[in-house]
């Protein structure tokens, strides 16, 4: 096993170093060079590692499930929901007493937008529920 020592002054890096340019035709050039640094208690003192990675690690080997589809499709359609909903002036007002009236229930949503994701979710579950 190799020991990793970066240039001085840089004590650790985590995360991605590198990573391979996509040309427009798909072509890949390069390969990932992820750097991680370990915060566990340990007795040994090297605590940095360096993994590379080819090119396509990340690529897709299986096709999207039925599952995968749906919900794609459900998160397309609900974001779409919400930047409506956000931008329809006639219901801001209502929009903002309903959040403040549920924010310190049990279960309520702490943010205008995240309660605005809920109520949009239920409606296309709701509305898709058949």
């Amino acid at each position: 096993m190799g020991k990793v020592v970066y240039a001085t002054g840089i004590d650790y890096v985590s995360g991605s170093l590198a990573k391979p340019k996509k040309n427009r035709s798909g072509h890949s050039c390069g390969t990932y060079l992820i750097g991680t640094h370990r915060t566990a208690a340990t007795t040994n003192p090297n605590c940095t590692r360096l993994y590379v990675k080819n090119a396509d690690a990340y690529d897709r080997t299986t096709p999207l499930s039925t599952n995968e589809t749906n919900a794609r499709t459900r998160f397309t359609a609900v974001r779409a929901a919400v930047a409506a909903r956000k931008a329809d002036l006639m219901n801001i007002a209502s929009d903002q007493a309903a959040f403040i009236a549920q924010k310190d229930t049990a279960g309520g949503k702490a943010t205008l937008n995240a309660y605005l994701w809920k109520v949009c979710g239920d409606a296309y579950d709701t509305e898709h529920q058949g």
